[in-house]
């Protein structure tokens, strides 16, 4: 058995990792400040209409929440993995919807930022912290399978021609730039594959349909249509054929988010169940009282705990240069599973009101299902997570 050497963290290490944990709290604490003033009034309203929550978008920009992992030289908040998690987490367990808007916005601004040039960067970013980026790598016929992907980008001296229909593009509509992954060459499978980023009110851009959809009703997902749409040759992100990794290591960086949100999503519904379960009397005690509905509590809240744990794993990987696919994968998979179980089960706890518009479980519920497809399935988490211990 190989014993490792206790760690010895030293007073200069130890310092910055007290400034770090003052720093997050500071954060944390603006955060739930938005939650309860901003978010929390429009939750059902956003849920009910399907309504893009333009005001809350604008209420993240005034605040940096919208900037948080782009570099501060840029403008953003330059803020690590760990603490753009937490800040999911706590919008989550109110507001389904606000967390997503972030997620999806920080995933159409990963690609720029791993493979972005300094040049990008610089025109890019600093709108990035005041408009949104979308990500677009699904087809009708590519969803898990992204060699299937058609749609292509013609090189004509120095513009990209794209055609094609892209699906499912969350907040395609509402944004501003979208990072859009084509064919630049005949390559079989996912070689060929090249990301290029396309802004909006480019001549041939358009959006089809918008989809009614089950959960996260005010962050839609919809069809972007390109019909000869001429992009600069310099928007062309990393380089050539290189889309299909730079997709890879996007979702690496961005499925903990998704797994952050489905934890706070979690969290949300454990806190109604709880709170109901205290008031609701039968045969003369609240149901707390009861055994079987204090199981189900309990797994809840281990199930969750757990979760949680696995995404600050994740996370602290991508902090310190070393994204882990595997469990980044684990981390997606497990979180939104719970977050679909937890939802599931505090609906039970309700009973028949649970069921009912008149409390939030039930919109918790539809929200994290979401969340268990986006950014590859949960099969497709669990397909990586096993080639990687089998390798």
């Amino acid at each position: 058995m190989l014993l490792l050497p206790p760690f010895e963290e030293t007073e200069e290490q130890f310092a910055v990792a007290l400034e770090l944990s003052r720093e997050r709290e500071m954060i944390m604490e603006m955060v739930r400040k938005v939650v309860v003033q901003k978010i929390a009034p429009r939750v059902e309203e956003i849920d009910r209409t399907a309504q893009f929550p333009k005001d809350l978008k604008e209420t993240f920009r005034k605040t940096g929440i919208l900037g948080f992992p782009i570099e501060a030289r840029y403008g953003g908040g330059g803020l690590d993995h760990l603490t753009c998690c937490a800040t999911l987490e706590e919008i989550g367990k109110t507001c389904g919807n606000s967390g997503h808007l972030l997620v999806v916005h920080w995933l159409g601004c990963t690609p720029l930022r791993l493979f972005g040039s300094e040049e990008q960067k610089e025109r890019y970013f600093p709108l990035m912290v005041d408009k949104l980026a979308a990500f677009s790598l699904t087809e009708p016929g590519a969803g898990s399978d992204a060699g299937g992907l058609r749609t292509k980008a013609t090189r004509e001296r120095d513009e990209y021609v794209l055609n094609g229909v892209k699906c499912f593009c969350s907040d395609g509509n509402m944004s501003d730039f979208i990072t859009v992954f084509a064919r630049t060459s005949p390559g079989p499978g996912t070689k060929g594959i090249s990301a290029i980023l396309v802004e909006k009110g480019t001549p041939g851009l358009s959006i089809g349909k918008v989809e009614d959809q089950m959960g996260m009703r005010g962050t839609p997902a919809c069809e972007i249509v390109l019909e000869d749409c001429r992009v600069p040759r310099e928007n062309l992100i990393g380089q050539e054929g290189e889309g299909f990794k730079i997709a890879m290591k996007t979702l690496d960086l961005t499925r903990p988010l998704d797994a952050a949100l489905a934890v706070g999503i979690g969290r949300g519904a454990l806190d109604c169940a709880i709170k109901y379960a205290k008031e609701r009397v039968q045969f003369n005690q609240s149901i707390s009282q009861f055994q079987g509905i204090q199981f189900m509590l309990a797994d809840m809240a281990i199930e969750l705990e757990a979760a949680g744990l696995l995404v600050q794993e994740a996370a602290s990987f991508i902090d310190k240069g070393m994204a882990n696919t595997k469990v980044s994968s684990m981390s997606k998979c497990y979180a939104t599973d719970v977050a679909v179980k937890v939802t599931n089960d505090a609906m039970l706890v309700l009973g028949g009101y649970g069921y009912m518009r008149d409390y939030p479980v039930e919109r918790m519920l539809r929200n994290a299902k979401l969340l268990q497809i986006v950014e590859g399935t949960n099969q497709i988490q669990r397909l990586v997570v096993a080639r990687s211990i089998l390798e």
